[in-house]
């Protein structure tokens, strides 16, 4: 058998796509088979099928031991049936129904890692790092990924729905939404000041490299070919497809190493490169994060951070980097399995790490700053893979304290309705970053105004073409 293999750069979305061999011819090379374990669970299968209260067929038997072994691997392992295995494919063109949510699974409950920009998850005011514990009144805890994720999926038009619990209120939330299909439109652009742009990136779908390439250039014009400089929003972005990511990257860089993965077998080496051209032509450019931007979203913060084209600030990334390849099988389901790990062009893993930002925005009060520590981050998921990591003493060289937020009225804010420097600190901060204008940074306890620097984006790495290798 001859499988396609896709690579994941998120929990739920398949990427890239390239040729193995099938998992079989890896059998020769693997470990001895394990005999007394399979004696344990023949008697364990024998024990259920003989005693236990209700019939269960072999089939269902079967497949849930098949879940539960690669469950028990990471949290981002899975055994996809035939029907999880049509629903990932139909996620990877940008294009289901649904209500518009990244999760993940969160001792045994579901985390919001972020709602989806225009979606009516976002259109509802849900937020990164709520925690779904009802979905239609039926407790989540024990239901799993897969099964969740097709109880919020439906018809358009239907509704779902959720019970939510946010680390900002005692009370938890009941929120009502109508399923729709969810097309994303992951790139949005605007001109937030004169000879300034703003490039929001939702997610990264197939085409996301070519439509940021094309707000670049179309903000270039607006400018009048003046363009002096760029906000990259990517917060609560969960990633996508890799090689979108790539080449957003490669936007803004004339050379030098984007990303590289290292993994047990060959096949999961792979270095990508970037060969330019730079279309904002070396204007500066600033990169906003925050504990929902994850995976391919890092791993864009990360290169832009690295070679030194970029500066970011927000708050410390989310830290899923880890690479999972989808193996079809035969009964039309699928393997996703963890097979290597990124790394930044630094050498710094971002599994369980994240990416650290050169300028942090730390919210003024103990009670919000230990909200925001609160928030879930990969490290803290079940069976999280660890990564041995030279880089985790980075810290931010900046740290500006974020005024204290009005009472929230549970329903939040929601980013789509485009960037509003009146209401969002972090995009404001940024701006004036940008422009050269000094900001009160807090140091050593007490505030001062200075005037952030650039990186200067040098030739540290020899040219190349972006390629996976």
């Amino acid at each position: 058998m001859t499988s396609r293999i896709l690579q994941i750069c998120l929990p739920l979305v398949a990427i890239t796509v390239f040729s193995l061999a099938s998992p079989a011819a890896h059998a020769d090379s693997a470990s001895a088979i394990p005999l007394k374990e399979i004696q344990t669970f023949s008697q364990v299968f024998a024990l259920i099928k003989s005693d236990y209260v209700d019939p269960s067929s072999d089939n269902t038997l079967m497949q849930g031991a098949i879940a539960g072994m690669v469950h028990a691997l990471d949290p981002h392992s899975a055994y996809l049936t035939p029907k999880e295995w049509k629903q990932m494919q139909v996620f990877t063109d940008g294009r289901f129904g649904g209500v518009g949510i990244e999760i993940t699974p969160d001792h045994g409950l579901l985390r919001v890692v972020t709602p989806i920009d225009g979606t009516p998850a976002a259109q509802a005011g849900i937020h990164a790092g709520d925690l779904i514990i009802k979905i239609n009144g039926e407790a989540v805890e024990g239901l799993g990924l897969e099964k969740a994720i097709d109880k919020m999926r439906g018809k358009p038009g239907s509704t779902v729905r959720l019970t939510l619990l946010r680390p900002h209120n005692s009370v938890p939330l009941q929120l009502t939404l109508t399923r729709a299909i969810i097309k994303v439109q992951s790139v949005r652009y605007q001109m937030i000041a004169p000879d300034y742009g703003y490039l929001r990136v939702s997610q990264f779908q197939d085409n996301t490299g070519n439509a940021v390439q094309a707000a670049v250039k179309q903000l270039e014009s607006d400018a009048n070919g003046k363009l002096k400089g760029l906000i990259l929003d990517l917060r609560n972005n969960p990633g996508g497809v890799l090689q979108a990511g790539v080449e957003t990257a490669d936007t803004f860089l004339t050379h030098g190493l984007i990303v590289y993965t290292k993994g047990r077998a060959a096949e999961s080496e792979m270095r990508f490169r970037a060969h330019g051209p730079d279309l904002l032509h070396g204007a500066p450019l600033v990169v906003l994060i925050n504990g929902g931007t994850a995976s391919a979203a890092e791993i864009v913060t990360g290169a832009l951070k690295d070679d030194e084209r970029a500066l970011v600030v927000g708050s410390r990334s989310f830290g899923k980097g880890s690479v999972q390849s989808v193996i079809p099988l035969d009964n039309g389901g699928a393997l996703k399995l963890t097979t290597a790990l990124y790394y930044t062009p630094a050498g710094c893993s971002i599994q369980g790490q994240g990416i650290v930002p050169n300028v942090a925005i730390v919210p003024h009060s103990s009670e919000e700053q230990q909200i925001d520590s609160a928030l879930l981050k990969e490290a803290e998921l079940p069976g999280v893979l660890k990564a041995a990591d030279p880089c985790q003493k980075i810290q931010p060289q900046y740290r500006i304290l974020e005024p204290a937020a009005p009472v929230s009225n549970g329903k939040g804010g929601t980013p789509t309705e485009g960037p509003n420097l009146a209401t969002d600190f972090v995009l404001r901060k940024a701006l004036e970053i940008l422009e050269g204008n000094p900001v009160e940074i807090n140091k050593n306890g007490k505030t001062v105004k200075t005037t952030i620097p650039f990186p200067v984006y040098r030739d540290k790495n020899a040219a190349g073409t972006v390629k996976a290798a």
